[in-house]
């Protein structure tokens, strides 16, 4: 039996569930089946990119497979990136790499457990919308 040192790590974010797979390798990183590079919009890429970038070298002898679904595409680079970096602190077990991540961002290591307000009944709209009053 050939034992691999790979980390299984999830993330999430709103409705959003990322799954990331890390092992040893050249660098490659993709996302749901897709390169890093051909991720769009380039802001959720950017998002994606900041862990990876903070690990440095470690980035470069570990590959990452990340599978995410649900929500949008903010909420889902949210995950991805939640997932990638608790990936990174698990396998180096670097407790300087986890500061670094906590200084930089909280939700690089902390899920961000907010959610939607519901909408109440007899209101308008909004979550906190009321009917307006009128005194006369």
């Amino acid at each position: 039996m050939v034992k691999t040192n790979a980390v299984h790590v999830y993330g999430s974010r709103k409705n959003s569930i990322a799954r990331a797979t890390l092992s040893p390798g050249t660098g490659r990183v993709r996302v749901n089946r897709m390169l890093l590079e051909h991720v769009e919009p380039e802001m959720s890429r950017l998002r994606i990119e900041e862990p990876i970038r903070m690990a440095g070298d470690l980035a470069k002898k570990v590959n990452i497979n990340v599978n995410v679904s649900g929500g949008g595409w903010s909420s889902q680079s949210e995950a991805v990136r939640l997932a990638i970096a608790k990936a990174f602190v698990e396998y180096s077990k670097s407790e300087e790499l986890r500061k670094h991540y906590l200084e930089f961002d909280r939700h690089l290591l902390v899920a961000d457990t907010r959610r939607k307000e519901q909408k109440k009944p007899n209101t308008h709209g909004r979550a906190r919308a009321k009917r307006q009053k009128s005194y006369r």
